[in-house]
């Protein structure tokens, strides 16, 4: 099952995604759900969506603006140097998990504009596995952690390189550089995140790849870190890391900029497509 959130006749809405079009949860449940992380809040939110699996489009595609798969999860916990080639790339010897954090309203959806920022010619690519919780979770054993995910979704991390300094805050929060979609995938559908793969594609050049089952922090230990130390509730967003291949590292650089196309794949999830806009003076 695939779940979107959108704009739609300048409301905004959820949905189940389908080859013919997108069945409006919001329109089905809205008395019950107001946005997709309420309905992940509630136990029995993802057995309400998938009883209208079979239910006839309400909307084409054509007619919605993506909005993040999560337009407002309460926390998006970053997790940096996860994958042996990045790790080798930026020098990175720590043992324990890099994390930092994104803010919510940083992010934009699927088919939509990133913006780089005036001030800046280093706005880098990231792609990224996103998780997504799906109920509250506080010091879960690692064994237990998969339990604890509603789904996965594709991120592309934007990040301003110049303004990384010593840490990552100042260099992943300028609007409108996380990109998130297109859409949740439900568990059901990836039982172990370790099959899939990921790539980065810049004006349709792969620029990233890699095997989730790199991953040098697997998903699981990820929610089992994380959660010993801050509680997790539902709709919550994990990033999981970037390959190896960001531009920052290649010789020479490469950025991205107005015009520019960057496109995040997972195997079983989707692409995610972005473009690129100097930000207006």
């Amino acid at each position: 099952m695939k779940l979107v959130s959108y704009l739609v006749s300048g409301r905004p809405s959820f949905g189940l995604y389908t080859d013919h079009g997108i069945v409006d949860l919001g329109q089905k449940l809205g008395d019950k759900y107001q946005d997709l992380k309420s309905l992940l809040s509630d136990k029995d939110g993802l057995a309400n969506a998938k009883n209208f699996l079979d239910s006839p489009s309400d909307i084409d595609e054509q007619a919605i603006t993506y909005l993040p798969v999560i337009p407002n999860p309460n926390k998006i916990l970053c997790v940096g140097m996860n994958y042996a080639e990045k790790r080798a790339e930026f020098n990175e010897t720590s043992s324990a998990p890099t994390l930092f954090v994104r803010f919510p309203d940083s992010q934009t959806g699927h088919k939509t504009n990133i913006i780089k920022p005036t001030i800046s010619d280093e706005l880098d690519y990231e792609g990224e596995l996103a998780i997504i919780i799906g109920k509250e979770a506080f010091r879960i054993k690692s064994e237990e952690a998969l339990s604890y995910i509603a789904g996965y979704s594709c991120y592309m991390d934007g990040s301003i390189r110049d303004w990384q300094y010593t840490w990552y805050t100042a260099g992943k929060n300028w609007p409108n550089t996380g990109a998130f979609g297109p859409c949740l995938t439900t568990t059901d559908e990836i039982p172990d995140p370790k099959a899939l793969s990921i790539a980065t594609y810049l004006n349709g050049k792969e620029m990233q790849h890699d095997s989730i089952k790199n991953l040098v922090h697997t998903v699981p230990d990820l929610i089992s870190y994380i959660s010993t130390f801050t509680k997790l509730s539902p709709g919550d967003v994990i990033l999981t890391g970037s390959p190896g291949g960001v531009g920052k590292k290649r010789n020479p650089p490469i950025f991205m900029h107005d015009g520019d196309t960057i496109e995040v794949e997972i195997t079983n999830i989707g692409r995610l497509t972005n473009f690129i806009v100097e930000e207006k003076r």
